[in-house]
Parts: structure tokens; sequence; C-alpha cells
């Protein structure tokens, strides 16, 4: 994990005359935060206030977080407040660069990193809350169905040289052959169908931030509180990390929990709730499981991630998922 980078009092030194010089922040205290996997992530006190900065230095990521900025500042600027929101620079960009990476500053949001059955139903209110976003003026990038993750994983396989990683994988060859083709035939079944699409996340579980609140029962979004978020049965629910928002129908965001009948019930209620008409497809579950298989399929092997890490994601969450798109 990149966050795991450890930076001596040289580059945090340079880092917060930077921030200064660029975004008139005097910091009280920096240390880093516990949020992000691709970024490098911190938490900078100022003197009244906090903020969370995140620097990309990976080449494969660097211009997909670029990108990520003008689509955050567009849902704020529709009233989305349970967001990470840009702090911009004193001449008003909304990212700059700094020993290389991107760097992005964002207000800071209090709370923890939870995901569970219970999270679902802020969660899919979120997200249906951005879905009704207008996306024209927005630059974004679009969804065209490929098989690019697979591609690249077979590409890094053909390279690697660690051992023990390359044992566990051939021993999983036909698992993982298996998957490219299923990806292959519900990519092709998607192409289709171009319609309904909508500003998603990609990874909003993983991402879902959950704080105290005073407010009592029952479900409200925004509202009168200037720290924003989703109020739900005593919490404060935000999504952060919209580092990889594309245009894409909303089983981008649902196939997570496509093997549950309840979850994708209460994903298509939370959907007719905020005035979206859309059931959800089987074959655009079925592509972003397999797609999303070999993504972080991927992210491991960018990641020099151990043999021991991979085989428990063989093992893992995601396996349930899989085993309810097999069926079809």
């Amino acid at each position: 994990m990149y966050s795991s980078i450890k930076r001596d009092k040289e580059y945090i030194s340079r880092l917060l005359s930077f921030i200064q010089q660029y975004y008139g922040i005097k910091a009280v205290k920096l240390a880093p935060a516990r949020r992000g996997f691709f970024g490098e992530t911190w938490r900078l006190d100022a003197s009244d206030t906090t903020y969370f900065l995140k620097l990309v230095y990976a080449v494969e990521h660097k211009d997909t977080y670029r990108r990520s900025f003008p689509v955050i500042q567009h849902l704020c600027d529709h009233g989305i407040d349970f967001i990470s929101r840009i702090v911009k620079t004193k001449d008003g960009r909304l990212f700059t660069e700094f020993d290389g990476a991107i760097l992005g500053v964002y207000d800071w949001i209090d709370g923890r990193l939870e995901e569970s059955d219970a999270t679902k139903i802020p969660e899919y209110q979120m997200l249906s809350k951005v879905y009704t976003v207008p996306t024209c003026g927005v630059d974004i990038s679009c969804e065209d169905f490929s098989c690019n993750a697979s591609d690249r994983f077979f590409e890094h396989w053909s390279i690697l040289e660690n051992e023990q990683l390359l044992a566990l994988l051939e021993k999983n060859r036909k698992k993982i052959e298996h998957r490219a083709e299923r990806l292959r035939h519900f990519a092709a079944l998607s192409k289709a169908n171009m319609t309904d699409f909508v500003i998603t996340h990609g990874d909003a579980g993983g991402n879902l931030i959950v704080n105290d609140s005073d407010a009592g029962d029952g479900l409200i979004v925004g509202g009168n509180d200037a720290g924003g978020g989703l109020t739900f049965n005593g919490n404060r629910y935000f999504i952060v990390d919209w580092d990889l928002p594309i245009l894409a129908p909303p089983e981008r965001d649902a196939w997570v929990m496509c093997s549950k009948d309840w979850a994708r019930e209460a994903f298509e209620n939370a959907l007719q709730q905020n005035g979206i008409s859309h059931t959800l497809l089987t074959e655009r579950l079925a592509y972003y499981c397999y797609y999303f298989f070999f993504y972080y399929l991927n992210a491991f092997l960018d990641a020099s991630a151990e043999a021991e890490t991979v085989k428990e994601y063989f093992d893992g969450w995601i396996e349930d998922s899989l085993r309810y798109c097999d069926l079809f």
C-alpha cells in the first residue's frame, strides 16, 4: 500500500511549506492518515480546522485521479454534501502537483470506515442521490464495457517473477481463465444497452465513513446541518475517495451485494425513492463482478502483494458474488 511509505523530516517540511505557499494553510500538525490504497494520505491540523491530503504517485493512477477533481466539484456544486469537499488553492485550482505526485486537499471528515449489511441502506440512499445529479457539462469518462482489466492482468502475469505468486496463479489458472471468458461474454451483452448512465463511484461500500450524531431515527440527506452527511438511525454517513468516478449504469455500484436478494431489493428501492426508474440488469451485474475480480487482482500485483494475500482474496468476500453470477 502506497500509504505505508515512510517519509523523513525533510519531505514533511517541504510538503508543509508547499501547502502554506499554495493553499495559505499554516499547519499545526501533520500525521499519516489510515485512508486510501493507491494514495499517500495525511491528516493536516491547522489552528482552526482539519484537512485531508492525498497524493498519488503511481503513474497508472495519476491521470484518473486528476480527472476526478472536476467531477467531485460538480457534485458539490449540485448540493451533494456527503462527500469530501475540495479545498482549492489560493488561485482557485482544484489540485496541484508536488514532488511528482498529484496532490488534493479536502475538508477532513471525522468518523470510521465501516462496511456491513447495516450500512447498505444509507450507502444506497447516498448513491441514488448522486445519480440524480445532471451529467451535462462535466468532464468525465464513460463506461465502454471493455475487458481491459483481464487483458492487463494476463500481461502482468506473463512478466511476473514472484515464484510463490506464480505457483498460486497457476494453481488457479482454470478458475481465472473461466472468469476471463465470462467477462468477455457479459461485456458483449452489456454493450448492446448503453442506457441509464449516471455518475457512479465504483467502490462506495469500502469508502463509507460513519460518525456519531445526535439526530434521532429516520433518514435525512443534507438538511440544515452545515457538516453535511446523510443522517440515519443516529449516525451520519459520508462516501469518500471519489478517485474513479465514471458515467456508468447503477450496476457498477450494486454488483458487490448482487448475491443477496434483500440487497438488490434495497438498491432498487433507494433508486425509486429518489425518482429513478431503473431495474438492475443481470448481465450488467455479472459484467462488473467479473471485471472487478480482475481489477482487484491487478491492484494486488501493482502493490507487489504477497502470495498469501492473493490467496485470501481468491477465497474471500468476492466469491459469493462470483458464484451467483456463475449461475447465468
